[in-house]
């Protein structure tokens, strides 16, 4: 299994409901793309994060999951909302469990 990890960093004009909207359309996501066994995303309330707002974990069968997912057209509109919104950085961690 890979574990997929990306922390989000937003314009502090990102709303929180844009925020949420992202959130709904990311978890719509293991429904719409195969190879998802998991996926949780949401606000980031730690004070040591660094400005990073949004956090996102998603549990993938396989590699080729995971390399099926970044171009996968559903993953593209929801990447393209969240650039929409006000991203200003990622952090993205891939590991193997």
């Amino acid at each position: 299994m890979i574990e997929h990890i990306v922390l989000v960093k937003f314009s502090t004009q990102t709303s929180k409901e844009e925020k949420d909207e992202l959130i709904r359309r990311t978890l719509a996501l293991k429904e719409l793309i195969p190879g998802i066994l998991d996926i949780q995303q949401g606000h980031n309330f730690s004070t040591r994060s660094k400005g990073y707002n949004v956090g996102l974990t998603v549990r993938f069968e396989n590699e080729a999951a995971l390399e099926n997912y970044g171009p996968h057209p559903e993953h593209q509109k929801v990447f393209s909302y969240l650039q929409s919104i006000g991203m200003e950085d990622s952090i993205v961690v891939d590991f193997q469990i």
